[in-house]
């Protein structure tokens, strides 16, 4: 059994899919019926016991700055490539920090704390089985490993979701294949979970924490939003 020592928050992004909302507001940072979505995810690593956490920030970074403050453990690091490259830029300016983490968004909600347990089996994300058609990214498992994983979707899979663990051994080689993409390949378009999951594959053991639909919500877009707190209706009228 491994144990998660450390934790990368990634908030570095700019959140066009929730403009205007985002546009004075960073995405992580915007409150959801009252509560930011960030101190959901920093509480739930916290009551894991869970408290070296790195947030990477970039777009509209200063705002983010109360955080280290607030809460123990938190340290603050600059992506320079934000609006430059993919997320990728994002887990490459903090890939010393690799072994035995977990990484996870940050702007989803975590309403049960036991998803971002810190004792794993192995490296993997957390995943909820989807009977019925989605065109997230979505898993065929057997056996507890990772056999293949479809960009587009499908049924009858686990859907990946950004909550990720991974071992010390496979964090070096995490670090290493993201300094082979990136710097080597300049492969800096493309989202960092492709490096293990599609770029290098057959490289990593794979497996999955399940877990329950109910147990987090990932808002992608500013209708989602609207879905799960109606104060922000005036914001869809003036996208509008």
């Amino acid at each position: 059994m491994h144990k998660v020592k450390q934790a990368i928050i990634m908030a570095a992004g700019l959140g066009k899919r929730m403009r205007p909302v985002t546009l004075e507001t960073p995405k992580p940072l915007i409150k959801v019926n009252g509560e930011r979505m960030i101190d959901t995810v920093i509480r739930g690593l916290h009551a894991n016991g869970i408290n070296e956490i790195y947030i990477v920030v970039g777009y509209l970074k200063e705002q983010f700055e109360s955080l280290s403050k607030e809460y123990k453990g938190v340290t603050l690091v600059e992506n320079p490539f934000f609006d430059v490259y993919n997320n990728i830029s994002s887990l490459y300016v903090v890939r010393e920090h690799l072994e035995d983490a977990i990484i996870l968004d940050g702007d989803q909600i975590i309403y049960n704390d036991a998803i971002l347990t810190s004792k794993f089996e192995k490296s993997g994300y957390n995943a909820v089985w989807k009977e019925k058609s989605t065109d997230e990214w979505l898993m065929q498992v057997e056996r507890g490993k990772v056999v293949s994983c479809s960009r587009t979707g499908g049924t009858k899979g686990w859907q990946l979701y950004s909550v990720s663990r991974w071992t010390a051994k496979d964090g070096i080689k995490l670090r290493k294949h993201l300094e082979e993409e990136f710097e080597n390949k300049d492969n800096r378009q493309i989202y960092w979970d492709d490096v293990a999951m599609f770029c290098h594959f057959e490289d990593y053991d794979l497996g999955i924490m399940p877990m329950q639909e109910d147990d987090i919500v990932e808002i992608d877009s500013l209708e989602e939003l609207i879905a799960l707190d109606s104060s922000y209706k005036d914001e869809g009228r003036r996208q509008k």
